[in-house]
């Protein structure tokens, strides 16, 4: 059995009173104890409770709780034999797929790292990656545009193996014939020289698991690598102990879940922090049926919608909005979705409003960041209705907001400042990098970066990033803010406000606009549009119209690339 630990930190008795517990969701216990085991415990588990229950549903290739179980613990035999064991890292380069959900546990279980790897990285970005995180073994796919990344870099790299899985191998039989015609050319043949593996062989090894002894507080069980988009991105290490306790207070925050019952959609990628918990573990941890796409395709999470019937999605706002802006005369059937959570980004209240029509169900609001494995705050349909509200801390979890002046001082309910967390999820440090770690982490509590505050019934709300904060003239600009406005134009579709170098103003507020399918405004159009929206200090010195604009797997704006590419034009 896993070792208990308080749900709170040893100071909790001395700490003020926490505002949200006033108004906490009747069914969940803030107070909770969690529990505490290395992370491929709660497969362990749910293989042993649900052995026959579906586990893995991939476009409609199926295995069991038991099944998996069974597979996980062969390869972690294969694993070792192969010299993965404890501090030794284990790239994985995949799709959603089910070889990631196998290859994942079955490192933790031999006593490795997983080092989870994004495949719509750039290939020098998985190159200083795998240097940066020591990885030792690369478990990937056939499929060239994925492969070539590992392949190019391989020669001078210090990889020893690379796994490789056949991905037409993953389907049914149909699809699995229409893969081979449709795509043949995209897939390559597994090289025989020494340090590729086919999967298939490792399924085939009888060396049995040496179980390792693992440290839950002190042992890596991955390294999710983040903030690439402003700058050099670091590894985020997060302990067996801070994933296995997220997971568990992010079932606790879903108390209407039936353990057995439930049928999970999983869209958003399992290398993302949110995936791996809120979608990939927590699922496993109610004995749901997670139904697996590789990539998110509307029309493909419609299908599945339709006739696998999820009771669970969470997903990113793009996906909402996506499901959201059907036609009325293509109104999908969602009718067996129950829980609908969104996380990654901000839910902006018009798709959450339409969504709730569509489908029938209420949409809520979670925050969460890499380094807190990542679910910080959610909300319940049993707590209070807050329209933009994140909610409020999951189980076991403080949340404070400080001064923005000196980072210590806690503001009172209202006051915009620096979002701050204490928990048992929270990151161990970012690899290798301790000025970074002492940055943010400091006498216990998380500096997250994000500026937000708190109201008089302790729900919190995030208004922006902190690095995202336009200094102009002296004054703070906050982007959502003119973003909100600029979105009310009924000719603007998507909007991003960043702020760009001046040499008088310090910063100049500027709009990037997609303008809306039927028509596209003019800049001055927009401007006399935001007079009575907005105060002189924050209306745009200049709007710039765009196609699209540039975006993470996950649906995340990358407001750093417009202030890059400005500095590239600037100087050019």
């Amino acid at each position: 059995m896993p070792k208990a630990m308080r749900a709170s930190s040893p100071e909790r008795e001395r700490a003020a009173p926490h505002p949200w517990l006033a108004h906490y969701p009747k069914d969940i216990d803030w107070h909770a104890a969690l529990p505490e085991a290395p992370l491929h415990a709660v497969l362990d588990e749910a293989a042993a409770r649900y052995r026959k229950r579906p586990f893995l549903d991939f476009l409609g290739r199926k295995c069991t709780y038991g099944e998996a179980g069974a597979i996980v613990e062969k390869l972690a035999g294969a694993f070792q034999e192969m010299g993965v064991g404890r501090g030794v890292k284990v790239g994985l380069l995949l799709p959603n797929c089910p070889q990631f959900v196998f290859c994942f546990f079955a490192v933790l279980k031999a006593g490795g790292t997983a080092v989870l790897y994004n495949p719509l990285r750039a290939e020098k970005e998985i190159a200083q990656q795998i240097e940066d995180s020591e990885t030792d073994v690369m478990v990937t796919v056939d499929i060239r545009r994925i492969h070539s990344k590992i392949a190019h870099v391989l020669p001078g790299s210090r990889l020893k193996r690379i796994v490789v899985c056949r991905f037409g191998r993953s389907l049914p039989w149909s699809k699995r014939i229409l893969f081979s015609l449709t795509k043949g050319r995209e897939r390559i043949a597994i090289p025989r020289d020494g340090i590729h593996v086919p999967f298939e062989r490792l399924l085939r090894h009888s060396h049995k698991v040496d179980p390792p002894k693992i440290d839950p507080r002190r042992d890596i069980a991955a390294l999710i690598y983040t903030g690439g988009t402003t700058g050099t991105p670091k590894g985020v290490c997060l302990s067996h102990a801070n994933l296995y306790a997220n997971l568990r207070q992010t079932a606790l925050g879903l108390p209407s879940a039936v353990p057995g019952k439930e049928r999970v959609l999983a869209v958003i990628p399992f290398f993302h922090a949110f995936g791996m918990t809120a979608v990939l573990n927590a699922g496993i941890a109610l004995g749901a049926e997670i139904l697996v796409l590789p990539r998110f395709d509307l029309w493909e999470v419609l299908r599945t919608v339709r006739q696998r019937r999820p009771t669970i999605l969470p997903a990113v706002p793009t996906v909402f909005a996506a499901v959201a802006s059907q036609p009325n005369g293509d109104r999908p059937d969602l009718s067996s979705l129950r829980l609908c959570t969104c996380g990654g980004d901000t839910l902006p209240s018009d798709i959450r409003q339409s969504f709730r029509r569509l489908a029938g169900c209420d949409l809520f609001q979670g925050y969460g960041l890499s380094e807190c494995s990542p679910v910080v705050t959610g909300c319940a349909p049993s707590g209070l209705d807050k329209p933009g509200s994140i909610g409020v801390p999951v189980p076991g979890t403080e949340v404070e907001i400080v001064s923005l002046e000196d980072s210590r001082t806690p503001l009172a309910p209202g006051e915009k400042g620096e979002i701050c967390v204490r928990g048992p999820q929270v990151m161990m440090g970012y690899w290798k990098r301790p000025d970074a770690t002492a940055q943010v982490l400091r006498e216990g509590w998380l500096h997250t970066g994000d500026i937000g505050f708190m109201d008089e019934d302790g729900y919190f709300y995030v208004v922006d990033r902190l690095k995202d904060l336009v200094i102009t003239g002296g004054y703070n600009v906050y982007p959502s803010v003119v973003e909100a406005a600029i979105q009310e134009h009924p000719a603007v579709r998507e909007v991003a406000v960043v702020g760009l170098p001046d040499p008088h103003w310090g910063q100049q507020v500027t709009a990037f606009v997609v303008p809306a399918a039927d028509r596209a405004p003019s800049q001055d159009e927009l401007l006399d549009f935001l007079k009575d929206k907005l105060s002189s200090y924050e209306m745009p010195k200049s709007v710039r119209f765009l196609k699209e604009l540039p975006k993470s797997m996950i649906g995340k704006v990358l407001k750093a690339q417009f202030r890059q590419t400005y500095r590239v034009a600037r100087h050019d």
